[in-house]
């Protein structure tokens, strides 16, 4: 005897009471007992069916349910023979749906969720919440509390969104926490159950919002619909018993509530919002890196019946929803009809709505680790709001997002989690966006009126770092930059500057360009070997929404209004060095890749740092081999500073002080005066770019001169340090107008100018200070010599003090050296000065 025949021979002597419970394990079916009635035959839903075992032809089998139309009845069981399991993935939802009358035979477990669920959720140690009475605490709030001048704050605001000034009202939970009748149970229910509070305080908005006060302008399709909507009502039109044909109060609104955290509140970062805020209000810092674009959001769903005409609502509240199909009114049941329902989509009601990627700033991620994401959600008036590269503070609602269809079947009871946003809040605002208050409008007054600023502004930049007061004020006016010029024919000047910093190793160029992006509103650092073309420009990539095609911006396209900083200029890759070419004078990036040819705005500042051809500056080869850059590129720089390490006793001696000073006390050495913070620099700035200055006729001929010996210079030279072009010219002239703006002068002085020359001489200074030690001239012969070219150049046996000094200064000497100088040839006869001016005049021999 085999297996076979063993097993049909044990199945069949096996007691009746054992085949009976075996027959009733089939899907859906459990035998009759006291405990569970039966509820008679129903339909069952794929999702019940995916996770059962296969039945058997020996099993009792049910037919369709009689909730069940005609149009799903194929897919339920059959009469006789039952179907094996199905191959296709359990949805989301079952396919029929059944009345309360009779609920679906589901498993124990699914009667231990359903009553689970019924149980109001609460905190520990939390009543159960009478929203009835938090209501009625919400109007009291409305309506009485007072604002810091004593007048009915949010009656005002109500008042402005009656008269369609306004759409946002944001309620704050630091004016809850201030008023009287509320207790801190109400904020902790607010805080905790945030979703169904907005929603609680939107019902109190309408029961005291305020009649218009104020006639509108235009009447909108939004009105004319609600008031025919409102006329058929009070007519008796629609039939009030079904709730699908009653107007949601969503529709008739036409504002948004938000409610806003406490301002006081430490932010969490990404890594620290757990499970156990799901459906709290939590307060998230970080960067933004991608937004979507703003699309329309289905809020409420309204449809039209073509049988009896009636208007059915169908509210939404997730990304996705099952459209109804078939009219469910009174009319069509008693005619036996099934209206065919069509979506009206000018009259249903849209938000508007933009997905952001939030990612966990650098200073919080901990060791090892990568960068943590978010997704946030934003909706209606909060849509735009954020840009790519911002650093931003956003407090909302922490949220499960579920999957639907494969998706679900794959993450099984793993949930996607979400922000909805209620309020963003920038941690740095833009120049256009900053707007001054009081008391710094007046400290920036105060400021202005120093003869002084210039130097000050530019030494409160990295205090801590030693020396390099002329590269501070060269990244002072990085930081102004002059307007942008647009002709009439659509050609355009940029105004913004670009500066390079080449220097040896341990001069601090890295902190220095830390330190200009913390202080710039908009800014962005990367490194040359850890950046590609595509990831400076922009780079082709799949929308995970829409799975199509889009632009990715890189770091230059991030920076865009802003300033990008890329460290280790000197190790890019020449192919990716290029990229950055059209981005420093045309200011966009053009891209055709992928069926996409556009051009996009990177209207950037770039400030680059660099290291020489061998890592260190070797005087035994020329300039140009040591910088090692493509003129092309250099060409395009405005400044282009050399910084060399040389040793001096005195200069070695007080950076060492300086550098252990700030080591023991964590601050610089005292300056003379308190170095101003970033904010108050920042808000200097934003003023003093609002001021477009323009260069007067009498200083044209005077910047082309000082234009024409600049080139003079350089071709007499025979290893020129610079690359000059008609760039340089429009160099001066920016940084002209940027040190015009510092003063909040409309137009440009000469001293401007003066100061730019000087400027552009003193990028190359450890240059010209090492070819006078080859030259074995000390510091009064050279004067001596730059003053005597002057005059021979001029044809004239005057030079003015003040044009002596400019002139010696871009050389690298001080006014205590001229002086000196002046002293000593004075008293050998060869030259005059005039005791009160100190104008020199030539003794001719």
């Amino acid at each position: 005897m085999n297996m076979v025949e063993i097993k049909n021979r044990h199945r069949k002597n096996k007691p009746k009471e054992r085949q009976k419970y075996l027959a009733g394990r089939h899907i859906g079916h459990q035998p009759r007992s006291a405990e569970r009635p039966d509820y008679g035959p129903q339909c069952i839903s794929p999702l019940v069916l995916s996770n059962k075992p296969k039945p058997t032809t020996s099993q009792p089998t049910r037919g369709p349910g009689p909730t069940c139309s005609s149009r799903h009845a194929a897919l339920c069981l059959p009469a006789k023979n039952p179907p094996l399991i199905p191959l296709f993935p359990p949805f989301p939802r079952p396919f029929c749906r059944l009345p309360t009358a009779a609920p679906p035979l589901f498993s124990a477990s699914h009667h231990l969720l359903a009553a689970a669920t019924a149980v109001p959720i609460t905190a520990a140690g939390m009543k159960n919440p009478d929203f009835a009475a938090d209501k009625a605490l919400a109007k009291d709030f409305l309506s009485n509390f007072a604002g810091p001048h004593g007048e009915p704050k949010y009656l005002t605001i109500l008042q402005d969104v009656a008269n369609r000034k306004i759409r946002a009202v944001q309620i704050e939970l630091d004016d809850m926490f201030h008023y009287k009748d509320i207790d801190e149970e109400f904020l902790q229910r607010v805080t905790e159950n945030a979703r169904r509070y907005i929603g609680v305080f939107a019902e109190a908005m309408d029961e005291i919002m305020p009649e218009p006060t104020e006639a509108y302008t235009v009447d909108e399709d939004r009105d004319i619909l609600m008031t025919q909507r409102v006329d058929e009502g009070a007519d008796g039109g629609a039939d009030g018993t079904d709730p699908l044909q009653r107007m949601p109060p969503e529709i008739k609104r036409f504002f948004e509530v938000y409610i806003k955290t406490f301002s006081k509140a430490t932010p969490l970062t990404i890594r620290q919002v757990k499970a156990s805020n799901i459906g709290q209000l939590v307060k998230i810092s970080g960067i933004v890196t991608r937004c979507s674009d703003v699309k329309p959001l289905m809020q409420v769903a309204v449809y039209t019946c073509e049988e009896c005409g009636f208007e059915i609502y169908q509210e939404v509240t997730a990304r996705v929803f099952m459209p109804l199909i078939e009219c469910p009114s009174q009319r069509c049941k008693l005619n036996k009809a099934k209206g065919n329902l069509i979506l009206q989509l000018r009259a249903s009601k849209f938000l508007k709505f933009q997905e952001v990627k939030l990612q966990e700033l650098a200073e919080h991620v901990p060791k090892g680790h990568i960068p943590r994401s978010l997704t946030v959600h934003l909706r209606g008036e909060l849509t735009r709001k954020v840009a790519p590269g911002d650093v931003v503070e956003m407090s909302g609602i922490f949220l499960p997002m579920p999957y639907y269809g494969f998706r679900a079947m794959r993450a099984g009871l793993v949930a996607d989690t979400y922000l909805e946003a209620m309020s963003v809040t920038h941690f740095k605002k833009k120049y256009e966006e900053y707007e001054l208050k009081g008391d710094e409008q007046e400290q920036i007054d105060r400021l202005a009126e120093d003869g002084d600023i210039y130097s000050k502004l530019a030494r409160s930049l990295a205090p801590e770092i030693f020396g390099h007061e002329d590269v501070k004020k060269a990244l002072l006016l990085l930081l102004v930059g002059a307007p942008h010029r647009k002709l009439a024919d659509g050609m355009k000047i940029r105004g913004d500057l670009h500066i390079c910093m080449m220097g040896d190793p341990g001069v601090a160029k890295s902190q220095l360009l830390k330190h200009i992006i913390n202080v710039a509103p908009r800014g962005v650092y990367t490194t040359g070997r850890g950046s590609s073309g595509v990831g400076l420009t922009a780079a082709v990539q799949k929308d995970p929404v829409t799975n199509e095609f889009v632009l990715e911006g890189g770091a230059l396209v991030l920076a865009d209004m802003g300033i990008c900083a890329i460290d280790e200029f000197d190790k890019m890759e020449e192919s990716d060095r290029t990229a950055i070419h059209e981005v420093m004078e045309q200011q966009t990036v053009s891209i055709a890749k992928a069926g996409i040819t556009t051009s996009l705005n990177a209207r950037t500042a770039i400030l680059a740092a660099a290291n020489p051809a061998w890592g260190r500056y070797d005087m035994r080869r020329t300039p140009a081999e040591n910088i090692n850059l493509p003129p092309a590129l250099l060409s395009r720089f405005d400044l282009l500073w050399l910084i060399l390490d040389r040793a001096d006793m005195e200069t070695d001696l007080e950076m060492a002080r300086h550098v252990v000073h700030v080591h023991q006390n964590l601050e610089s050495p005292a300056l003379g005066f308190t170095p101003l913070e970033p904010s108050v620099l920042r808000a200097y700035i934003s003023a003093a770019r609002r001021v477009i200055p323009s260069v007067p006729r009498e200083l044209e001929e005077y910047i082309a001169t000082a234009y024409s010996s600049i080139r003079q210079e350089e071709a007499k030279s025979n290893a020129p340090t610079s690359y000059t072009t008609i760039r340089t010219l429009l160099s001066i002239l920016r940084i002209s107008i940027a040190l015009a703006r510092l003063r909040f002068s409309e137009t440009v002085a000469q001293s401007d100018v003066d100061e730019a020359l000087r400027l552009m001489q003193m990028s190359k200074y450890s240059l010209y200070s090492d070819d006078r030690q080859r030259s074995g001239l000390d510091a009064i012969s050279d004067i001596y010599s730059i003053l005597r070219d002057e005059a021979a150049r001029t044809s004239s046996m005057d030079v003015r003090y003040a044009h002596a000094l400019n002139l010696i200064s871009r050389k690298g000497y001080s006014e205590a050296q001229l002086k000196e100088c002046l002293e000593e040839y004075a008293s050998l006869n060869v030259w005059q000065i005039h005791p009160s001016t100190f104008d020199i005049h030539f003794i001719d021999a």
